[in-house]
């Protein structure tokens, strides 16, 4: 239990702090890159800028497996193993997510984005960067939980209100695109683009289920 005196005196590894944040921080430079690519759509830049977004789903790939190895070595750690595992994992979801949309729109080569992409695609970045301060305060998080929490609500309210985009761009799409591959493949790619913000929120979850357990 966490109240135990056993927890209260023995040193927990502080390691797992800055693997986190710096998962964190690679979402945010994915999104940063989203931006970018949902922008240049079929210039030639597009394929420079999903590699790019590639290398940055690699990079969170491999922290995740670091953070998986080391819960497994080590014996004292800050926050109960599985929530620790479930947030590293969820912030990789979030980067793989944003790869999976770049890759589509490389490969689709959609005549035109609309502006709802560009919209999400900025919806995007701003949950990873809401994300990013979430994560920096887990581990002074007894000295102001409520901050974190708030950041957390941001978050559904920005997966909100990305949904609420997506849904109105849907009935648009139906009424006004004749061209039935264009159709799918613009349904397919603002889909995509909104269920990003479906995974920042889960990570605002799992923060959550963090503050009630520890703050």
């Amino acid at each position: 239990m966490k109240n135990s005196i056993f927890n209260k005196f023995t040193p927990k590894e502080p390691k797992f702090f800055p693997l986190l944040k710096e998962l964190a921080e690679i979402s945010d430079k994915a999104a940063e890159q989203l931006i970018l690519c949902v922008e240049s759509n079929n210039s030639a830049g597009a394929d420079a800028i999903h590699q790019e977004i590639k290398d940055l789903e690699h990079q969170g790939d491999a922290l995740a497996h670091k953070i998986f190895d080391e819960l497994n070595s080590t014996f004292i750690t800050p926050f109960d193993r599985e929530d620790i595992n479930s947030l590293a994992n969820r912030l990789d979801d979030v980067t793989d997510q944003i790869y999976s949309c770049a890759k589509r729109i490389s490969f689709y080569k959609a005549k035109r984005l609309p502006e709802e992409a560009a919209e999400l695609a900025k919806q995007v970045k701003s949950a990873t960067e809401i994300m990013q301060k979430a994560v920096a305060e887990l581990d002074v998080l007894k000295k102001n939980p409520r901050a974190i929490a708030q950041y957390c609500s941001e978050l559904h309210k920005l997966e909100n209100q990305a949904d609420e985009v997506f849904q109105k761009f849907i009935i648009k799409l139906f009424e006004t695109e004749k061209d039935a591959v264009e159709l799918i493949k613009l349904k397919e790619i603002v889909n995509v683009l909104e269920g990003i913000t479906d995974e920042t929120d889960h990570v605002g979850k799992i923060i959550k289920t963090i503050i009630v357990k520890y703050a």
